[in-house]
């Protein structure tokens, strides 16, 4: 099926206060749409929502086995994290395994996201360092990489860097068009972002679902992937996030990815299918309501959890139920 746009709308009382629009695709690994709203041949630049992709040279190289690694690593290389305790710890002694420290992380600092470690910090006397930085499991990935093939720390987040050059020959691979081609940004995390059509990300996220069209390694990689993100649900997000609640309730069937400006991603392995979605205006909190009714269109959701994830609240800062978020009934009826 194929209609017009996504559109989410946000409610204050009786009224629809604000209203996102946006483009989605399902997609199979053979690149055929299964259904689809809006232009999704327009490019869009992925930002975090492609990390699975981003970590599939990590796991394929070897470097689990190598360095002693496990899920919860895999899981955080693919992670946009919350920067909670056992987030930061465990990328301090991933890099530590690797020979490395958080001085070698070329991904920045900023605040961590929840209140409650910023406070902590606080009474600590402490401040936020690289390891807090939501990418930074993705980073250490990137190094443990590099690190596995013998090849320079230094500058892994350049273009022309053979860590890079590897993540774009994956994604030629996965999404059926050549990544080389595609105009790039740089993003927020400092490494290059790839400016991908729609039609095409949800293609890679659909042959990381089913990779049986891929050579042994990536295939083995890219179940590996999926097995992390259900094993260790809380790595890829943290406390109170739509990727952790849902990553962990459909643990095996779903394994859903957001980034920056309203992208997400999913990988559906019991269907065999992709999914790729934009918010037009960069709205996460429309993103994950649209994320929710697409897998709740495609029959994946418990009947439960339906009514909280398609109808999320809006509260006042007392806590008062004053709205909600909801899918606009012109967009499945």
């Amino acid at each position: 099926m194929s209609g017009g746009p996504v559109v989410i709308e946000v409610t204050r009382g009786p009224v629809v206060e604000s209203r996102h629009e946006g483009i989605a695709a399902v997609v199979k690994p053979d690149g055929t749409v299964v259904a689809s709203w809006g232009d999704i041949d327009a490019a869009v630049l992925p930002r975090s929502a492609n990390k699975p992709i981003q970590a599939m040279p990590f796991v394929a190289s070897g470097a689990v086995e190598k360095f002693g690694l496990g899920n919860e690593h895999i899981s955080l290389a693919c992670a946009s994290h919350n920067g909670e305790p056992r987030h930061v710890e465990t990328v301090r002694t991933w890099l530590g395994k690797i020979g490395l420290s958080e001085a070698d992380l070329e991904c920045g600092t900023h605040p961590p996201r929840l209140q409650a470690t910023i406070e902590a910090l606080v009474r600590e006397g402490a401040v936020a360092t690289p390891a807090f930085n939501n990418c930074s499991g993705k980073h250490s990935g990137f190094l443990t990489t590099a690190m596995t093939y013998g090849e320079p720390t230094k500058g892994y987040i350049k273009y022309d860097h053979p860590v890079q050059r590897r993540l774009r020959e994956v994604m030629t691979d996965l999404c059926g068009v050549d990544a080389d081609d595609f105009a790039y940004g740089i993003d927020g995390c400092g490494i290059p972002t790839l400016a991908t059509p729609l039609r095409s990300l949800a293609r890679a996220m659909a042959t990381m679902a089913d990779p049986s069209r891929l050579s042994s390694r990536h295939a083995e990689a890219a179940n590996r992937i999926r097995a992390a993100i259900s094993a260790e649900p809380f790595m890829m997000a943290g406390t109170d996030r739509f990727c952790t609640r849902v990553n962990g309730m459909l643990a095996g069937v779903v394994q859903v990815k957001t980034g920056a400006e309203g992208v997400f991603c999913g990988m559906l392995p019991t269907l065999g299918l992709g999914i790729a979605l934009k918010i037009r205006d960069g709205a996460g909190r429309a993103a994950e309501v649209a994320m929710a009714t697409l897998l709740g269109h495609l029959g994946l959701l418990p009947a439960d959890q339906k009514e909280a994830l398609l109808h999320p609240p809006v509260r006042n800062v007392v806590g008062l139920l004053v709205g909600e978020m909801r899918p606009a009934k012109s967009w499945l009826g």
